[in-house]
This record gives C-alpha cells, structure tokens and sequence, in this order.
C-alpha cells in the first residue's frame, strides 16, 4: 500500500512539471531525472523519432560509462529491438528488452564500467494517435522488469506524451500569431513607409530635372540614390517579415531574395530537397542574414551558395569573394547577424561556422540534422 501511495504522489509531481514547462527537452530532462529519482530505475534516455523512423537522442540521465563514452556515441548509433518494433507498428505498450544491440555494442567495447546495466524496458512517447518516439529506462543487475514497474513506465510516458502535444500546440499556435503579425507589419510597411520612400525617390528626380543650379541638383541626386538604398533596405525588411517563393520550393526563395537585394546567386544544389518545413524556413533565414551580409559588408554584387542534402543532414555554404572579415570562432560573434545565424542552427541542434580573412571573402558553412 505505501509502494502504491508512494507512486501516486511520483506521477503527481511529475504531472506538476510537466505541466509547467514550455520547452519540450529541458521539461523531459527534469521529468526523467524526477522519475529516476523516485524509482528502482537508475538511468534513462529518451529517443525522437521522426517520419522516418530515424531515431535522435534528446535527453538521458545517469548513464554508465560505457553508455555515456564520446557523447553518447552507443546509443547515437548502430540498430535495436525496440526502434525496430517502434517503427514497425508493433511496440504499443511499456515491454522488457530481452536484449539490446546499443548496450551490447557498448560493452564490447570496452570503453568504460557499464555498471551491470545489461538490458532496459521501453515504452512508446505517444497522444493518442501521434507517436513522438520512445522512453528507455535500465537497472543494474536487471533482466526483467515486473508488471507493476512497467505499469508506472506507462503511466509516465503517458504523462510525457501528453505534455509534448500540449507544447506542441502551442507553439504552432504562437507560430501562426507570429506569422498572422509578420504579415500585418508588411503589409502596413508596403502600404505606408515604402509609398513614402518611393514618393520622395520621384520627387528628387523631379528636382534634379527642373534645377540648373550644380549645387541644388547635386543635393536633389543625393537625396535620390539614399532613398533608392532605403527602398531595397524596406523591401528586404518586407521579405524577411513574408517571405514570398517557399511555396514554390526553397531555392526559387532564396534566389529571388537575392535579387531584391541587387545579388547575382549562382546555385548548386547535390541532393533530393526533402526535408521538414522548420528547416526549410531555418535555411531560409538563415541564407537571408548572409546575403545581408553579402550586400552590406562584402563589397561586390555576387555570391555562391552551395546545399547538399545526406540522408542525416543538410549542408548549407554561402560563399563571397569579397572584402572578408577576421573571424576569431573562439571569440564573441562580431555582430548581431552571425549571432543569429548561430542561435538559428542551433535551434535545430545544427552548427554555423564562418571561414574568412581581409581580402579573402567569406564563406559560411551551416549543418542541420533532419
């Protein structure tokens, strides 16, 4: 009865976590860790899994030696039953592991203690009829685990499951205010700010026709060219608020960008160009802040941009032959930009890196999983 009392009170607390979170892999760190904590289970580590069943480590918790060693690098890799039941539709409930490649591949490694961790239980993350992936939890001197154990690990992963779709949701519907607004800005920058611009860019072309003073229509001239740089800076800024061309495919975006911005984009595309909306829009702003960078600070008119595509990963290059920069990678970004384009890959648990000298031109080079 107290067993029963006790496990009561591990999924209220746990339910009260859940609940408060906003982000989806630091509230399963704490869920996890809370688990553990109240539990005979000793370690855990939570796989995604997306469409193609391809599975990525996105929390873990008290790892032996041999699971940890190299970040992680047995369980990263190599197949196991219960990926494979996962994605084959057959693994509906909390189950023991008769046995598991990773944890074998570890040991025979003989990379460090495994702590007699020597097989797990495993219980699909699921809302109904969505499926997120998969929660693994492991003892020492642990084969099997009993029905009352497993009944738990399903309550939880109930719990988890429930609490991703709920974080889920919302950000799509933050997601869709946030492009409902984005919308509104342009609209109201085009009907307003950009007709002004445009107007005063007619009105110093009027003045620089109608004046026969040196002086005057030297000014008049002034006026235009800087009103002609304010109505590409507005129209860029319009881009980035609606982006027009992803329904047509990614590249098409990102060239005609360019092109609003005065850019010749030379394109080599090496891949099949399928991969979730959320990096299509990622590579998409993140190609715009590096062609803004192009047209402010490299000094020429033309640029290259390079997307391999790999059955992990996307691979994108940006590369100018312009002025360059001296880039320190272990230093403090210079700008605000290249500090967006690394926060943006690495929102996607990617990588943004920068090779450039004066003189040389740049290249940015971006890696995504997917």
């Amino acid at each position: 009865m107290y067993e029963e009392q006790s496990n009561i009170v591990l999924l209220k607390e746990i339910a009260e976590l859940l609940n408060e979170g906003t982000e989806i892999f630091p509230m399963l760190q704490k869920a996890l860790e809370k688990f553990l904590a109240g539990t005979a289970f000793e370690t855990g580590w939570i796989f995604f899994i997306n469409a193609d069943g391809k599975p990525r480590l996105v929390t873990q918790a008290n790892l032996p030696e041999t699971l940890a060693y190299k970040g992680c690098y047995y369980l990263e890799h190599g197949e196991c039953w219960c990926v494979s039941r996962y994605r084959n539709q057959k693994l509906k409930k909390a189950s023991n592991i008769m046995a598991c490649q990773r944890i074998d591949n570890a040991i025979a490694a003989q990379v460090g203690e495994h702590a007699d961790i020597t097989h797990h239980a495993t219980v699909p993350l699921q809302s109904g009829d969505e499926r997120f992936g998969l929660l693994n939890v492991a003892s020492p001197k642990t084969v099997r685990f009993s029905d009352e154990q497993l009944a738990l690990l399903e309550s939880v992963a109930f719990q988890m499951g429930s609490a991703i779709k709920r974080i889920g949701l919302t950000k799509q519907a933050q997601e869709v205010a946030l492009a409902q607004e984005r919308n509104r800005l342009a609209r109201d920058l085009h009907d307003s700010v950009n007709q002004l611009l445009f107007s005063v860019t007619l009105t110093a072309r009027a003045g620089v026709e109608m004046t026969e003073q040196p002086i005057v229509k030297e000014t008049f001239k002034e006026i235009q060219t800087l009103t002609q740089d304010a109505l590409t800076e507005m129209r860029a800024l319009i881009w980035q608020l609606r982006p027009k061309g992803l329904e047509t495919g990614l590249m098409d975006a990102i060239k005609a960008y360019a092109e609003v911005l005065g850019l010749t984009l030379h394109i080599s595309v090496t891949g099949v160009l399928q991969f979730p909306s959320r990096i299509e829009e990622t590579l998409f702003r993140i190609a715009q802040e590096a062609l803004n960078n192009v047209r402010k600070h490299a000094g020429i008119t033309a640029a290259t941009l390079y997307l391999t595509v790999t059955a992990t990963d996307v691979l994108l290059v940006i590369r100018d032959e312009g002025r360059g920069f001296t880039f320190d990678a272990s230093a403090q970004l210079l700008s605000m930009g290249l500090q967006s384009i690394r926060d943006r890959a690495k929102e996607m648990g990617g990588s943004a890196d920068w090779v450039s000298a004066i003189g040389e031109g740049t290249e940015l080079l971006v890696r995504l999983p997917y």
